[in-house]
């Protein structure tokens, strides 16, 4: 059976390449989310088994999503796809207990390995190291 994620991001076109990325990898895009409110509600309506989360959003943040996410289900697995130039906020979700982490712009095959690092090794792959080895 198909892995389930729900896509969080305040931008229309990200969600949407983030969605194509993942049912062409055959994982069920099972909601998409453009702030935290609406993730939240999603989340314990539909039980995902992975979250995508922006950091920067409005209304809400990722971290403070993400907070909220681990209060509700103690062991999501989410992974934060944000902007570069938000680092010391992707660590301040990684010490929230985010598994991993994307930075945009983003290849199909950064968001595969951030989500199934996540999903099914638990290990952090630090996504930013693969983009500085692609840009020199």
């Amino acid at each position: 059976m198909a892995k389930t994620v729900l896509i969080v991001d305040d931008v229309a076109f990200v969600r949407k390449t983030i969605n194509e990325i993942l049912t062409k990898a055959h994982y069920q895009v099972v909601g998409e989310a453009s702030d935290g409110n609406e993730a939240l509600a999603l989340f314990q309506r539909l039980k995902p088994d992975i979250v995508t989360l922006d950091i920067v959003m409005p209304q809400m943040s990722g971290i403070e999503t993400a907070r909220k996410l681990f209060k509700l289900e103690r062991n999501v697995k989410i992974v934060i796809v944000s902007a570069m130039g938000q680092e010391n906020l992707v660590m301040e979700a990684i010490n929230v207990g985010v598994k991993d982490y994307v930075l945009k712009p983003f290849t199909p095959q950064d968001i595969l390995r951030a989500i199934e690092s996540a999903l099914y090794s638990g290990n952090r792959v630090i996504g930013a190291r693969a983009q500085k080895d692609r840009s020199g």
